[in-house]
């Protein structure tokens, strides 16, 4: 069981009344938000959070919520993690800030040995960045610098960041590229192996015979796409703002095989599905791959913002100056980060997920029979995708019923999160327990129901 668990009593359910918006005080914030913040930010429901505590928040007004959505996949080991909270305190009463790039620091050493151990593949360098976009525009960088080539291939329904690089990697939405161009050249997007979308007409995977693999292949590579030009292959195990899709392991492993045989660095971008969310620490380790370079973030710091891009020894070899950050390794990220680690461990968080993983997708799955308005459920240990559609023989996709479902949700206390075209993504902290879990599955199940 999950650690931190209150023994003995039943987790209390989110109840009728506890999300409904409108306190004084947050309407106060909200009002003074829109006057001030930028109008880029999507701010899914209208809650002003105060604080947090393992799987749960209050907003200012004192209103309480079970979270599933942990940050967007950020806060593994629970909002203000004792621990956590404890090596950042440590660390700030001794120095606040290192330019990492430029002195020494003993604990970026010691965080990079751990992250070394703890990803697939051997031999490994650590460069540290701020965040999952940085992440990413460094092994964009790295990859050219290595193979002195240009060319990237991708995928649709991708996400990977806003920054340049990671922007035009990205294949979802069209709002998050729109009148940004011209865009970083020599990206080609091609079809990812969204089974209860097949690109190719085939019904969840009945006949498939993996044309996303072969179309990379025989038409891509031997058409308009030198394979002797291409960099790398940026891949989401499992893609995240697309709705959690989950590939089949072949799909992976011939990607990882069509990347040997053509010199492609293999780039796996493990943001949102890393540090024990998928029930492993890395969810490439779920199909059996070793990525040649990792692109980490998110739930690495227990809330505290870093990132890392992680690649073999002889990979990551670049002359001094070639990459560089102000930033890089600050002192009380790699704290929180391996204060972190270190209570994913402990307390087994990674079991957890896998365990509760299992159960909740058993649960939404047997859900989904008496609601005609789920298409999919889908997912891999603390990811649970549950796509919204229409109607299931046509399975055209209800936005309108993915926002009803989330907000009327959010109304009986439970956040969630946007994803795809019409999924629900459940990605509640690791350190969440059973009960609480199965309550707040249950609070959805009572609105998927409810549905007409």
């Amino acid at each position: 069981m999950a650690a931190r668990k209150k023994s003995g009593r039943r987790a209390k359910r989110p109840s009728s009344n506890a999300g409904k918006s409108g306190g004084a005080r947050s309407k106060g914030v909200i009002a003074r938000d829109k006057k001030v913040i930028s109008t880029s930010y999507t701010r899914g429901q209208p809650v002003v959070i105060d604080r947090g505590s393992g799987a749960r928040l209050w907003d200012v007004d004192g209103k309480g919520y079970l979270d599933f959505t942990a940050g967007i996949a950020v806060s593994n080991v629970g909002h203000a993690n004792p621990d956590v909270v404890r090596a950042v305190k440590a660390q700030a009463d001794k120095i606040l800030h290192n330019a990492g790039t430029d002195f020494y620091n003993e604990l970026e050493v010691k965080l990079a040995e751990k992250l070394v151990k703890i990803t697939p593949g051997r031999e490994q360098r650590v460069f540290f960045t701020n965040s999952g976009t940085e992440s990413v525009e460094c092994a964009f960088k790295l990859a050219r610098w290595k193979t002195g080539r240009s060319r990237f291939i991708s995928f649709f329904n991708s996400f990977h960041g806003r920054t340049y690089a990671s922007m035009t990697l990205s294949g979802s939405k069209t709002i998050h590229r729109n009148h940004f161009g011209p865009l970083v050249p020599g990206v080609v997007h091609v079809p990812y192996a969204y089974c209860y979308r097949c690109p190719f007409g085939h019904e969840d995977g009945k006949g498939c015979g993996m044309e996303c693999l072969s179309y990379i292949e025989d038409t891509l590579l031997k058409t308009t796409l030198p394979a002797d030009e291409v960099a790398g292959v940026f891949f989401e195990p499992v893609q995240g703002e697309g709705g959690y899709v989950v590939p089949p392991k072949r799909f992976l492993t011939g990607l990882r095989k069509i990347c040997r045989d053509n010199g492609f660095l293999m780039i796996a971008d493990e943001i949102q599905t890393g540090f024990g969310r998928s029930g492993k620490w890395f969810a490439s380790q779920h199909f059996g791959i070793k990525p040649d370079i990792m692109c980490l973030a998110k739930g690495i710091a227990g809330g505290m913002p870093l990132g890392a891009c992680v690649a073999h020894k002889d990979i990551m070899q670049w002359p001094p100056g070639a990459h560089a950050s102000t930033f890089s390794g600050n002192p009380v990220s790699c704290a929180a980060s391996l204060a972190s680690i270190s209570y994913i461990e402990r307390h087994k968080l990674m079991e957890n997920a896998a365990r509760l993983g299992r159960m909740g997708l058993k649960y939404m799955k047997d859900v989904k029979e008496d609601c005609r308005h789920v298409g999919d459920v889908r997912g891999l240990g603390l990811m649970i995708g549950v796509e919204m559609v229409k109607d299931k023989r046509s399975r055209e996709p209800a936005p309108d019923r993915q926002k009803m479902a989330i907000m009327e949700a959010f109304r009986k206390g439970l956040l969630l999160l946007y994803g795809g075209k019409s999924t629900i993504r459940i990605a509640p902290p690791l350190v969440i327990g059973r009960e609480e879990f199965q309550d707040g599955l249950e609070t959805l199940a009572g609105v998927l129901k409810g549905m007409k």
